[in-house]
């Protein structure tokens, strides 16, 4: 990406006809910043003529308060010039993602890093199809900023708490604001709901300020209360895990019930066994899945076991529940839950690989 020195980076000309959406996303950062000329960097070979970067261009703004920050803007994943898309009430994607990242007061330029990690979070959108929106949240699978040394590796999103939705000649746009998380904060999050877990880190991370610099803030006392207080009360709205690793084998034994021996990968039993207690007890499910198989977690009055069209299916009582998160650990091995014994858990050992596919860590 090239800094431009116009409104829109490599657009053609100066007839404000052309791009509407663009104008009117830009309205909107005037209004919250009045006479401030942001920096733009606009995308020298645009993504529909074949260019890597799907993001037309970012702008950034200064702000000094609450705390001295660098204010992100993305322009592309909504429709910034014509209508294409059938939806009319919504343009494109139907949002723009913000980024706020923390700075000192001198500092002049904004980082490179963040703009190419923007354009990063919408390549998934235009090749997944999947969007961000209120309260989702992502892990990062490593720092967010590479080569620097932080505990930031996960990413909250919320509206941007200080640009509401807008309309445009091209439909409605949202404005979902990346919020760098720990992994712990994001850990907490799925145990609970990332939506509250922000509002609960909020006077903590005024603005939710992305620091790079800054330790958990779990481990104020005050704050890890507020979250661990909430997920008690409310339970965990997470009712789904990925796993790599997940299989199961059901054997007959001579004058005994059989027994189901289900595999699963250590990486993911921490997760699993701290989400079974805020779900069940709720009488929410919990679905455990593979890209072929799943595990369906239900809350029962008694324990059963059932199979049908790939899915095993576990009806748990409170009290098995709450001896399986005793029981089950993340260490390769084969563990048999008190009052369970239809069912035998193999826990086998996982890799962790980075987006290159190279070994970056074990568990179990």
């Amino acid at each position: 990406m090239t800094e431009a020195a116009q409104d829109r980076g490599n657009d053609d000309g100066g007839d404000d006809d052309l791009s509407p959406g663009w104008d009117a996303i830009t309205a909107a950062m005037e209004r919250l910043y009045p006479g401030q000329g942001p920096k733009h960097y606009g995308t020298v070979i645009k993504w529909m003529l074949g260019g890597p970067d799907p993001l037309d261009g970012v702008s950034v703004w200064k702000r000094m308060e609450p705390v001295p920050h660098w204010h992100y803007l993305s322009y592309g994943l909504s429709e910034l010039y014509t209508k294409e898309s059938d939806v009319a009430e919504t343009s494109g994607y139907g949002f723009e993602l913000t980024f706020r990242l923390a700075c000192e007061p001198e500092d002049e330029e904004p980082p490179a890093w963040a703009i190419n990690f923007l354009q990063n979070l919408a390549r998934y959108v235009f090749k997944s199809g999947n969007v961000f929106d209120d309260g989702h949240w992502m892990t990062a699978n490593g720092p967010i900023a590479l080569e620097r040394e932080t505990l930031i590796r996960s990413m909250g999103f919320v509206f941007d708490p200080e640009l509401p939705a807008i309309d445009t000649p091209n439909g409605r746009v949202s404005f979902i604001q990346v919020v760098g998380l720990t992994e712990d904060e994001e850990r907490a999050g799925k145990r609970w709901d990332t939506r509250r877990l922000l509002d609960a880190l909020l006077p903590a991370m005024p603005l939710w300020v992305t620091d790079l610099g800054r330790p958990s803030l779990l481990d104020d006392a005050e704050v890890r209360g507020r979250v661990e207080e909430g997920a008690a009360r409310e339970g965990s709205s997470s009712g789904f895990l990925f796993t790599e690793v997940l299989g199961w084998e059901t054997s007959k034994r001579l004058l005994r019930a059989p027994v189901t021996e289900i595999t699963l990968g250590a990486r993911q039993v921490d997760e699993l066994v701290a989400l079974l207690p805020l779900r069940l007890p709720f009488g929410r499910d919990f679905h455990f899945a593979s890209r072929e198989r799943a595990l369906v977690f239900a809350h029962g009055e008694t324990d059963s076991v059932s199979e049908e069209d790939g899915r095993l299916k576990l009806r748990l009582s409170d009290a098995t529940v709450r001896e399986l998160a005793r029981t089950l650990k993340p260490v390769a091995g084969t563990y048999e839950v008190q009052g369970l014994g239809a069912v035998r858990w193999k826990v086998q050992k996982t890799t962790i690989r980075d987006p290159q596919g190279n070994v970056v860590g074990t568990v179990g």
